[in-house]
């Protein structure tokens, strides 16, 4: 996705979540579509996963996640950055990145600590919505476990085929 075409989909979300983040819905879609664990689902299974995401509101300071609690939720910043700290080091967020995506499938601990460094607005999806979505739409699992495949084989360095 060019950079033109990820500030207009993040103005046109923002500005939808600021105005009535409870109906945002099927909106999710473009955003779900620039999460590798998401992007090689359909259209039809995007909008699935869409309507299960919710905005949620982060205040500068405000810790959205901490290493050690349980994993139930996966984000993507839409608005505003955001400071990861695990044991090796620390890193930033910014808007269209996102985290906890192992926590949809595992519901493990979590093995950052994210912290909101200015007012952020996310999208969220909880895992047991998720969970219940895997259920009904078996080929959704289907797809993300072959992401999942991929991105173990990569950092193994094995070849994909």
């Amino acid at each position: 996705m060019s950079r033109t075409a990820s500030a207009a989909i993040l103005a046109q979300i923002s500005k939808a979540a600021r105005d009535d983040p409870e109906k945002m819905g099927a909106d999710w879609v473009p955003v779900l579509q620039g999460v590798p664990l998401f992007a090689n689902l359909s259209q039809r299974h995007l909008r699935h996963v869409a309507r299960l995401a919710r905005a949620a509101r982060f205040s500068a300071g405000a810790p959205v996640v901490r290493a050690g609690a349980p994993g139930d939720s996966f984000f993507v910043v839409i608005d505003g950055n955001a400071r990861v700290e695990w044991s090796g080091g620390s890193s930033r967020l910014g808007p269209l990145d996102f985290f906890g995506e192992m926590s949809l499938i595992d519901g493990g601990p979590r093995s950052a600590t994210v912290v909101a460094e200015t007012e952020m607005l996310t999208m969220k999806l909880s895992r047991s919505a998720f969970a219940k979505v895997l259920e009904s739409e078996p080929d959704i699992a289907l797809v993300i476990m072959k992401e999942l495949v991929r991105r173990v084989r990569q950092a193994e360095g094995s070849p994909t085929a």
